[in-house]
């Protein structure tokens, strides 16, 4: 018996109305080379490529390539390779390749964010970036369901007979700490202390036992084993700074945490120059009037190399300009941590007092 062709109703890729005999004579039909030629190619897929990395085989291989594309090397322009930067670079390198995660700790605009991503070039892999914030979920790092689909089909291979079914398919997207995991990619996580603690209780079994768990999946997909080539880079505001959270002990025991501090003098002035192109006394003026600034404010309020690049390049836009009011620019650049406008008085104030004595 031989059912009538009605709709292409499909079980594990095959039409269901085609019985036993139909495929027998299909079979015979396809020749021997024909066969070769398939099996030949299946056994090429299941090859690995040694072009590729060695993860990086058959359809996992396109996949990862695909995925590379999206998340490619930064490249960091500007950087400056002073001796301080340097020795720090090679200290933070060494802890990662003992197999540690290195969080980065220190005053806003000391160039915390510079050198992790600096070394994420270094070390050649693409790299996935988190930003931190109060609203970041365990689901915004590790993943979770897009959407669900609703689909009825209607079977009719038999007369008479009338069959609906209603099918829900959940689509699951990976978010970045899945896919570094997964892939071996870099992971940055800017802003790490401004996140909730309970959102990135994730990290603790990656960083111990290099599993990744996806709290809403089941079985086997629950899990990811982390790939050894997995970097982690934290950055984190120092805790005396507005919306910052202290970690869980826990997390803080499974990374190697770094102070940064200010650089040095040199190494600002090469900074400063290297980002606005001003001549060397210019940009050394401009140092040394933020660093005056910077000893006789609170930690939080300190303004750091950052600030000098902006008035740097205001003052390298301004083309020399006597219409620029350069004490306004400082002013400008240290309003953003200013609280009240008696505070912003006193700190015109420390401006001005300031270029007097560095001029």
């Amino acid at each position: 018996m031989k059912y009538i062709e009605t709709h292409q109703r499909k079980v594990r890729g095959e039409s269901v109305h085609k019985t036993k005999e139909d495929k027998n004579e299909e079979n015979e039909e396809m020749s021997f080379e024909e066969t070769h030629v398939r099996v030949t190619m299946s056994m090429k897929e299941m090859e690995p490529d040694n072009n590729k990395r060695s993860h990086s085989t058959g359809l996992l291989g396109r996949e990862v390539e695909t995925v590379d594309a999206e998340y490619l090397v930064p490249e960091v322009e500007n950087f400056v390779d002073a001796p301080d930067v340097i020795k720090l670079d090679e200290r933070i390198k060494l802890w990662l390749d003992t197999g540690y995660p290195v969080h980065l700790i220190g005053p806003t605009g000391c160039g915390k964010t510079s050198i992790a991503m600096h070394i994420a070039e270094e070390l050649g892999r693409p790299v996935v970036w988190i930003n931190g914030d109060e609203s970041v979920t365990t689901s915004d790092l590790v993943g979770g369901y897009s959407q669900i689909q609703q689909e009825s089909m209607r079977d009719k291979y038999i007369h008479n007979v009338f069959k609906t079914t209603d099918v829900m398919r959940a689509d699951w997207i990976d978010n970045p700490l899945a896919i570094a995991c997964k892939y071996g990619y870099t992971l940055v996580y800017n802003e790490f202390s401004r996140t909730k603690p309970s959102a990135n209780n994730a990290l603790l079994s990656v960083f111990e036992e290099g599993i990744l768990e996806l709290p809403t999946k089941f079985g086997e997909e629950r899990y990811i084993k982390v790939h050894p080539n997995f970097n982690a880079i934290l950055t984190s505001n120092s805790i005396e700074y507005a919306g910052v959270h202290r970690p869980q002990d826990a997390l803080l025991d499974r990374m190697v945490c770094i102070y940064m501090d200010y650089y040095s003098m040199d190494t600002e002035v090469n900074i400063v120059q290297s980002h606005t192109g001003l001549p060397v006394d210019e940009a050394t003026k401009i140092v040394n009037i933020i660093r005056v600034i910077r000893d006789k404010l609170p930690d939080a309020q300190k303004p750091g190399t950052r600030a000098c690049i902006m008035i740097g390049k205001a003052i390298a836009a301004s083309n020399g300009s006597d219409k620029i009011n350069i004490e306004q620019l400082y002013c400008d650049v240290m309003a953003a941590k200013t609280s009240s406008t008696l505070d912003m008085l006193e700190k015109q104030n420390l401006v001005r007092d300031t270029i007097m004595v560095v001029a």
